[in-house]
């Protein structure tokens, strides 16, 4: 047997550095839109380098889901939970790195689920969640537009929108959800397969977040935001739903990422504090979050790796719902890049004085938003052309389309991000200079490592439900392990002792500097 493509070390590498530099940007533009950058890389490093060519026909797909799945965690606040084990408090420090552990699960957990998606779905099931997403996209656009338009035209004033901020949780966006899937599955009774994964994660958000934090008072960061509950419900959802669909492929891929995500966050966390106690100055949280994408890249390749070998070939069937195709691709050039690198007008050149405050009585953001426009009319329009008629640009193998939108994407991203920090001072290295070398690195794997002639040798047909179950009892033996060996490095190395680097952090006793309410 031939060895695995997307099992060779350089494979893995790809995947762990894509996944590294996309957090590295992360950490600069933050939250959902932030997070959906590492999920595209990855995904698209495990497609190129899998070895399958019926993979590399969906590489846009790989990447808008792969960007969907690890956004979600973006709505998760953890910086307080990092505090916690730099305090010096024997439970606070556990209790940081046990929330730390659970934070990366869960945000690994979808990535995971969300990168698999399309390698095992048919395109009939794949494209059918295409329609229910897209409508809960505008309804989260217009969750966004109408609070800002009552603010901006004096209707309502701050207080009066207080109620919005429900335990600083994304409650609407979960609320929208639930109203977007029922909408869907009574107009749209073809999609009700698709409508029901949205319906058991968004379900899911509100029982858990209803049970644990309104019912039972559980809050992991107070006073900061509770979206962890719904984090831990929707996956909770997420992985019912797959398992009565008979997909464990895919439960497999979720618990293996979440696994490796959540061994990174709280190891990669301990490792920093090691490495706080040299005295070395520098960005160690830039180092944690790059670190962290790292580890959880090497869980995506390998268990995206494993599943290359273990899931059929997808058959080739007449295209259904085409324009979801274009969608993937123009979603993830122009929506991703403009969602992310818009937030560097009002962040950081207006502070800087990079640029005016307007021009010609126009402000500035709406310039910057036409320019970034008119770029998407011409990409829409490449698009719609080279389905009508395929573009020289585009005539590559499929192999080479998708080396092309990785590389764009990639350096579209990296760009974006070293505008926001110019003018450029040393301390940067560690940040910008890290991903640029990285960045430079994966372009070259991208290019050399694929081969057209790559094959997989598929394994007989095999239970998935064993995959699953060994998946959970290596990764939960190996977060005992890690726990235990978190709190050992950093006790032996600062005792009673803060580390420093980060805020007065201590969730129990006399001397708790947080409340639940």
């Amino acid at each position: 047997m031939t060895q695995t493509p997307g099992l060779k070390f350089f494979a893995i590498l790809l995947a762990a550095l894509s996944l590294s530099i996309g957090w590295g940007v992360r950490g600069n533009w933050g939250h959902e839109f932030g997070a959906m950058i590492p999920g595209a890389l990855a995904a698209m490093a495990v497609c190129l380098t899998s070895g399958r060519p019926d993979w590399r026909e969906r590489v846009a797909y790989f990447a808008f889901f792969g960007a969907l799945g690890w956004s979600f965690g973006g709505s998760m606040s953890y910086m307080q939970v990092v505090g916690y084990t730099h305090s010096g408090h024997f439970l606070s420090m556990a209790y940081g790195f046990a929330c730390l552990f659970v934070i990366g699960f869960l945000w690994g957990a979808i990535g995971g689920a969300g990168t698999a998606l399309p390698a095992v779905l048919d395109r009939q099931r794949l494209t059918e969640l295409f329609p229910p997403i897209v409508v809960l996209f505008l309804l989260w656009w217009l969750q966004g537009i109408v609070p800002a338009v009552l603010l901006g035209g004096g209707i309502v004033a701050p207080s009066d929108l207080a109620w919005m901020k429900w335990n600083d949780t994304d409650w609407i966006a979960a609320l929208l959800a639930v109203a977007a899937a029922g909408l869907m599955w009574v107009v749209a009774p073809q999609l009700r397969r698709a409508c029901s994964l949205v319906l058991h994660m968004s379900v899911g958000w509100w029982v858990a977040f209803l049970g644990l934090v309104v019912w039972l008072d559980l809050r992991m960061t107070p006073p900061r935001g509770d979206n962890w509950a719904g984090m831990l419900g929707m996956t909770a959802g997420m992985l019912v739903y797959f398992w009565r669909q008979g997909l464990y492929s895919v439960v497999f891929a979720s618990l293996a990422t979440g696994f490796f995500a959540g061994l990174g966050f709280s190891g990669c966390n301990a490792a920093k504090l090691a490495g706080i106690a040299t005295g070395i100055e520098t960005n160690w949280h830039s180092l944690l979050e790059q670190s962290f994408g790292f580890v959880s890249g090497i869980g995506v390749a390998l268990s995206m790796g494993l599943l290359s070998t273990r899931t059929p070939r997808l058959p080739d069937e007449p295209t259904v719902r085409g324009w979801t195709g274009p969608f993937a691709v123009g979603f993830t050039l122009v929506v991703i890049t403009f969602l992310n690198i818009r937030k560097n007008v009002q962040a950081v050149w207006l502070l800087n004085k990079s640029v005016p405050e307007s021009m010609y009585g126009i402000p500035i953001q709406w310039w910057f938003d036409a320019a970034y426009l008119a770029m998407a009319v011409v990409v829409l329009i490449l698009i719609l052309q080279h389905e009508h008629q395929p573009l020289a640009a585009r005539s590559a193998s499929w192999l080479g389309r998708g080396q092309l939108l990785y590389l764009v994407f990639l350096w579209w991203i990296v760009l974006g991000n070293l505008s926001r920090v110019l003018p450029f001072h040393p301390q940067r290295l560690v940040t910008e200079g890290v991903i640029h070398v990285n960045a430079c690195i994966c372009t070259m794997l991208a290019l050399l490592l694929p081969r057209e002639e790559d094959s997989v040798e598929l394994q007989p047909a095999s239970d998935h439900r064993k995959l699953c179950a060994q998946a959970a009892l290596v990764g939960f033996a190996g977060a005992v392990a890690a726990f235990a060996l978190e709190i050992a490095v950093t006790r032996g190395i600062y005792g009673d002792s803060p580390a420093g680097y980060a805020g007065k952090n201590i969730r129990f006793g006399p001397n708790a500097t947080t409340q639940s309410r």
